[in-house]
């Protein structure tokens, strides 16, 4: 499935189980707990931090999947093609950061 197809099926599940969808800000909000989320698995499970037991059975891609779901909302609700917004997006970055990226001896 791609974004657009993405974007219709939130869409789908919003007035069929959601009701409506939050404002913009309430979705903000959750965004930010979701991606909170995630850091909280990533520095525990790949930093320096030791994992608690209680985050041990946490499933990254689920909650990559709840940030992806809630961008989603926000894009539907504010009128933005997520697709054509990433695809630009890609290659805005493509013609800007290829020679950029091959020459970064960091890299290497």
């Amino acid at each position: 499935m791609d974004l657009k197809g993405a974007q219709v099926e939130v869409d789908k599940w919003i007035k069929e189980h959601g009701v409506r969808y939050f404002n913009e800000l309430t979705n903000m909000a959750q965004l930010t707990e979701e991606v909170g989320e995630v850091a909280r698995i990533i520095a525990r499970r790949y930093g320096e931090q030791s994992e608690k037991e209680s985050d041990k059975d946490k499933d990254l891609g689920e909650e990559l999947a709840d940030v992806v779901f809630v961008v989603l909302c926000l894009a539907n609700q504010t009128g933005i093609d997520l697709q054509d917004a990433f695809d630009k997006k890609i290659n805005k970055k493509t013609k800007r950061d290829h020679d950029r990226h091959h020459n970064n001896d960091k890299l290497k």
